[in-house]
């Protein structure tokens, strides 16, 4: 099988393409085709059974040639169009207006025929001449036209040289009618079976048209409601892009135009009429407002907009009229690049969904060399053809796998689509099982833990320096660097103090500080380390007030000028209001929490502590915040990272599951795993508690769909299971897989599992 591997997966997107594929009807259908994709030169393909398309790399913008393949294969493909589920909606309602008019025919003659058999079969003087034709003629166009998509499909998989799950249920349609007929026409005379158990009372033999006819009406009955339910799990799925605005209230010189959404460009002025959805990224101009944030963040408070507020496309405006100047417009809003990952997140299978395809494909073949074996061993013992003959029929069905088939993709696909509600974007299926496994979470602590809002809490200087002095040099210094510590520090200097000194020979030192020229002066801030390693002593003096500011939590700048300490800085980083009942919540569930932060130990420590952190783990530097995972995982660990900046990248690309806070950098949210769209601690007990409840669901539908049929098959070979209720326990299994996994939509958050 061709599938997409992680390192294709994130090379340039250029070359990769999409198609949404219509005609799909089990899991073994998209093996094939990614089969026959995969035999295209350069071409390697995902197909995703649960969403209906195919992610192809390697066509080199010959998209016709891709949905040739397709077709080929005996399906119908679109070319995918970003946002639009349209190409995709239409085939699967036509699918399913097509089941219901087949299902609705095959019920209506079906309970007819069923009745006649029955009736006759127990009140043989109400026989009449041409009873048998009768039930003949209404058994045929359930068995050709209503069963007519399970034959399709299994001569379409016989021309390729494959099967599938509708090669067992158009085999077992076709041999019970065929073999009705057969006993019609004074072949051997055998028992057949009736709607109930045992044998049919004599002279009733043509019975088996109803085993036919009965099989194919639960069979579509199945795949009419699975179908239904999949497709109410894909709009879990796409909700995210439907909360795009299409047109906009673009404010021109000649007064205000409604437009398109996509022919705004940043800068321009864009009016939102009360409760109308915020289009684009931007920045509130006029009016106060409250907005609902729920469809992005899951939180159900509203936030209250007003002049200089930041605003994002998705949201929905509350009772006051904005004006909003647009920063990030059409494919660039948060919003679109977070239907962007949820899109991506398609295109990564689950190891278990990978498994049990590989299952799926050895199992068909398997079941119908064990429904012939089971049928000759009956013959071979002295059974009655009939008699052998039905028992295999009953092999055949009970045995189909479809359950097997939907038991992941419908779980991970909801799963996926209920944490983009909740705020909890995961990009892929195989990083959501992953946050079930992990066993130790790890916590950047600046800007994840606390706001990253640093204030100048605390200037102590020493040698006889005086405290604007000391805030102005270190100011000075700051204004050049791009850290939020450096932003703080100059911007509490000029606040208090106006314009700082130009500095020269800027030079930042990565989890160290910086240095430069103030005056003429050489000005170094950072921390101790920074000094030590320059060879600057820090006196008792200071180290004291070090100590003292280090037990309040404070992150601390020190100050050297001209090779002499000169003071410290002591910065308060407020931690998130949710910091502590996350970490709570993540320690009921059993896991291990770590702070991580360049701070000192003891600073660190405070932090840590009334935090209820298990362990701390201070002074990393930035480049070593990945080895401190490693050696995590090294210990046997299976580690969660959290984090948010530049800084953190590395770490959260090497641990086990990486969460970006979606405030953070680019870089790290394309490191991540799983984003965390609202801005609150409580995402992360809550992505893992969805993972847990996830993987449950998986189990539990693995468990059914293997133990079925593990139990069903004995029962059917030994002659123990009439074939007609065979199929119907086939169908109300892959029914029964699909609605348990519809069960994640109700999952809540906040909540430990």
């Amino acid at each position: 099988m061709s599938t997409i591997t992680d390192q294709q997966s994130v090379q340039a997107l250029d070359d990769v393409v999409e198609f949404d594929i219509a005609g799909m009807t089990c899991s073994a259908c998209a093996t094939r085709i990614e089969r026959k994709l995969g035999r295209l030169e350069g071409v390697t393909a995902s197909v995703n059974f649960a969403t209906e398309r195919a992610t192809v790399i390697g066509l080199g913008g010959d998209t016709a040639v891709g949905i040739a393949a397709v077709e080929r294969a005996g399906y119908k493909a679109g070319l995918h169009t970003p946002g639009d589920d349209e190409w995709s909606r239409r085939a699967t309602s036509d699918r399913i207006d097509s089941l219901r008019r087949r299902l609705t025919v095959s019920a209506l003659l079906s309970v007819p025929l069923c009745d006649l058999t029955i009736l006759l079969a127990l009140v043989p003087a109400w026989r009449f001449p041409g009873w048998q034709l009768l039930c003949v003629l209404l058994a045929v166009p359930i068995v050709t036209w209503a069963a007519w998509p399970f034959h399709r499909a299994t001569w379409r998989n016989l021309r390729s040289g494959s099967l599938s799950m509708d090669t067992l249920v158009s085999l077992g349609a076709a041999v019970s009618f065929v073999w009705a007929l057969v006993v019609l026409v004074g072949g051997p005379s055998a028992a057949g079976y009736w709607i109930g158990f045992g044998p049919t009372p004599p002279g009733a033999d043509a019975i088996y048209l109803d085993v036919a006819a009965g099989m194919v009406t639960f069979q579509l009955g199945g795949r009419y409601f699975e179908t239904r339910s999949r497709r109410r799990a894909g709009d879990v799925l796409h909700a995210i892009s439907g909360l795009a605005a299409r047109t906009v209230l673009l404010r021109t010189p000649d007064g205000d135009v409604e437009v398109p959404a996509g022919s705004v460009r940043p800068g321009d002025v864009v009016i939102v009429r009360p409760g109308s959805a915020i289009p684009i990224d931007g920045i509130v101009d006029a009016g106060r407002s409250s907005v609902d944030t729920s469809t992005m963040t899951g939180e159900t408070a509203p936030v209250e907009i007003e002049p200089g507020s930041s605003v994002a496309a998705g949201t929905v405006n509350g009772a006051g009229a904005l004006t909003i100047v647009a920063e990030r417009v059409g494919q660039h809003t948060r919003l679109a690049q977070l239907a962007a990952i949820a899109d991506e997140a398609q295109r990564r299978k689950a190891g278990v969904t990978k498994l049990v395809d590989r299952i799926s494909r050895v199992f068909i073949p398997v079941v119908i060399v064990l429904a012939v074996l089971v049928t000759a061993a009956w013959l071979l013992s002295g059974a009655p053809v009939g008699a052998a003959i039905g028992i295999g029929i009953a092999v055949l069905i009970i045995a189909c796998p479809c359950a097997l088939g939907l038991a992941t993709p419908t779980a991970l696909m909801v799963g996926v689509g209920r944490g983009g509600q909740l705020g909890i974007l995961v990009k892929g299926q195989d990083a959501l099982e992953a946050s079930g496994r992990i066993d130790t979470v790890v916590l950047d602590k600046t800007g994840t833990v606390t706001t990253g809002a640093f204030t100048v809490a605390d200037v102590r200087p020493i040698d006889g320096r005086t405290r604007d002095e000391l805030l102005g040099l270190a100011g000075a210094l700051e204004q050049a660097s791009e850290h939020a510590i450096g932003r703080a520090v100059s911007g509490a200097a000029a606040a208090a103090l106006g314009r700082p000194e130009a500095v020269e020979d800027f030079a930042a030192l990565s989890g160290l500080g910086a240095t430069g020229l103030v005056g003429g002066r050489r000005v170094l801030a950072g921390n101790r380390r920074l000094l030590l390693e320059q060879g600057i002593a820090v006196p008792p003096e200071l180290d004291a007030v070090v100590e003292e500011l280090e037990f309040a939590g404070r992150t601390l700048v020190l100050v050297a000028v001209d090779g002499v300490a000169a003071g410290v800085l002591g910065l308060a980083d407020d931690v998130k209001p949710t910091a502590r009942e996350a970490i709570a919540q993540l320690k009921a569930m059993g896991l291990r929490t770590v702070l991580l932060t360049g701070d000192t130990a003891r600073a660190a420590a405070a932090v840590g502590a009334s935090l209820g952190f298990d362990e701390t783990i201070a002074e990393v530097l930035p480049a070593d915040k990945a080895e401190v995972v490693a050696r995590l995982q090294r210990e046997g660990r299976r580690v969660a990272m959290v984090g948010d900046g530049i800084n953190d990248a590395a770490a959260l690309a090497s641990a086990d599951l990486g969460m970006a806070i979606v405030t953070g950098t680019d870089v790290a949210m394309k490191s991540a795993d799983v984003i965390l769209v609202r801005d609150d601690l409580r995402a992360v007990p809550d992505a893992v508690a969805l993972a847990r409840r996830m993987l449950g669901t998986i189990r539990g539908n693995l468990i059914w769909a293997f133990g079925y049929n593990i139990a069903a098959i004995p029962l059917a070979a030994s002659g123990l299971l009439n074939p007609l209720i065979a199929a119907a326990a086939m169908a109300l299994s892959s029914v029964l897989v699909v609605t348990n996994s519809l069960r994640l939509r109700t999952f809540t958050p906040h909540q430990a599992d």
